[in-house]
């Protein structure tokens, strides 16, 4: 079983940044792909981006790309998600999600873990 923490989540004006971080703890972090997504109100849950379990490859929503970086340090377990001139549009509940193969994935029934989500909110 692998249990996920998220954290950097708050109020920040447009333009702004922050930076997410993921935490895991249970059984090998370094073996899984891991995801962000995100869900704002009356919406679904949606992909934001993905990573493999080297952090060699990456994978974005057109929506983040070239704003939001992922990364990932296997000797820290945790996941990180660098959001940049963020818009008001990425107001919502940010989800780290692990999966116990290697592959990307940008649909969430592909992943097996979830943590509780953070709540970000950028302000116009």
């Amino acid at each position: 079983q692998v249990q996920l923490v998220e954290s950097g989540g708050g109020l920040v004006q447009a333009g702004g940044s922050l930076r997410l971080s993921c935490t895991a703890s249970g059984r090998t972090f370094s073996r899984y792909a891991m995801g962000w997504f995100r869900q704002a109100p009356g919406k679904e849950r949606e992909f934001v981006a993905a990573i493999n379990w080297t952090g060699s490859s990456t994978y974005y929503a057109d929506s983040v790309k070239g704003r939001f970086t992922i990364s990932r340090d296997n000797a820290k377990n945790t996941m990180y998600l660098q959001m940049n001139s963020l818009q008001t549009e990425d107001t919502a509940v940010y989800y780290c999600a692990g999966r116990v193969v290697a592959g990307l994935s940008s649909y969430p029934r592909d992943y097996d873990y979830w943590g509780q989500g953070t709540q970000v909110t950028v302000s116009s």
